[in-house]
């Protein structure tokens, strides 16, 4: 009834993510990170997979799955090639953002997804954020399953300085 999976990096999001979708497709996302990890192959400017679990996994962001090695299942399961639920862009909130590709910030305002930055926390409180995030994401159904995803990246390096993804001004002890 609680499952937690601990990982290495963000791309184990890709699998984890994937599982939840197909188990409970209206589970609702809370992404706590410096970076969206929204990139896709085609428009990421590093390469890094672990900058793609939710771009991978996000409705029309990418059709074909079979082009990345090792992803193949993505593209559907079985003689049915039916393929796993997608995170709709109305189902993710993001928190702790403060390093974002250009790309990733275009998609994020076309596809709306709601997103809070580390200005935000800093304006609103980060107890003030966490509730503005369970009411988006609580609002036509209190009772939906929520997945948290937690890259430790999300934290100030000050405070958790063994990530190979630092980036200043994150979260502190306390909002951690």
């Amino acid at each position: 009834r609680f499952p937690l999976i601990l990982g290495g990096d963000h791309s184990i999001g890709i699998g984890s993510l994937a599982g939840i979708l197909k188990a409970r497709p209206n589970t609702g996302v809370i992404w706590v990170d410096a970076h969206a990890d929204l990139n896709t192959p085609d428009i990421s400017e590093s390469g890094n997979m672990h900058g793609m679990p939710v771009g991978i996994l996000m409705k029309g962001m990418m059709e074909d799955h079979n082009s990345i090695p090792g992803l193949e299942w993505l593209g559907g399961d079985g003689e049915s090639r039916k393929s796993p639920p997608r995170l709709s862009p109305k189902s993710i909130v993001y928190v702790g953002l403060r390093d974002v590709d250009a790309a990733e910030r275009s998609i994020i305002r076309k596809l709306g997804i709601k997103a809070y930055t580390m200005h935000d926390i800093d304006h609103y409180g980060i107890g003030r954020i966490m509730d503005m995030t369970l009411k988006y994401l609580l609002k036509d159904d209190p009772n939906r399953p929520l997945h948290l995803s937690y890259d430790i990246d999300a934290v100030d390096p000050t405070q958790a300085p063994a990530t190979g993804t630092t980036v200043r001004g994150g979260l502190t002890f306390r909002e951690a």
